[in-house]
């Protein structure tokens, strides 16, 4: 057990960068707009130590609440003994990326209204559950 409880303890492996990957991020990460409301991940990058968040707050997924030159606050939902707390992060845009989580769920509302007009046209009853 490791004795050590500072802010970056344990995170050998979480905060290290994949083999031939290492440097600093490459001009496409800072070219992403991001809008209040937008969904993103939370991915510290190791090679930028300024504005990278509590490791606690690595993996996780949240909402864009500000946005400035370099750096975006992002509200994320934490357990906290019976409730969940709303806590806002503020992290540089290296330490974020545009969630992918909504895709299939936008997918599956194309395909349903698609669905829904194609049975309209044939008069038939559809059942759109998953």
């Amino acid at each position: 057990m490791p004795k050590n409880h500072g802010k970056n303890a344990r995170t050998r492996d979480m905060f290290a960068k994949p083999f031939r990957k290492a440097g600093t991020p490459s001009l496409s990460k800072y070219l992403i707009t991001y809008r209040v409301g937008d969904i993103v991940d939370i991915k510290c990058d190791g090679s930028i130590h300024a504005g990278m968040p509590h490791k606690y707050y690595h993996g996780r997924t949240g909402v864009v609440f500000n946005v400035t030159k370099t750096a975006v606050g992002v509200e994320v939902l934490k357990a906290y003994k019976h409730r969940l707390i709303r806590k806002r992060v503020n992290l540089r845009i290296e330490h974020v990326a545009p969630s992918r989580s909504r895709e299939n769920f936008l997918q599956r509302v194309k395909e349903n209204d698609a669905a829904t007009k194609e049975a309209k046209k044939t008069g038939e009853k559809i059942n759109l559950k998953r």
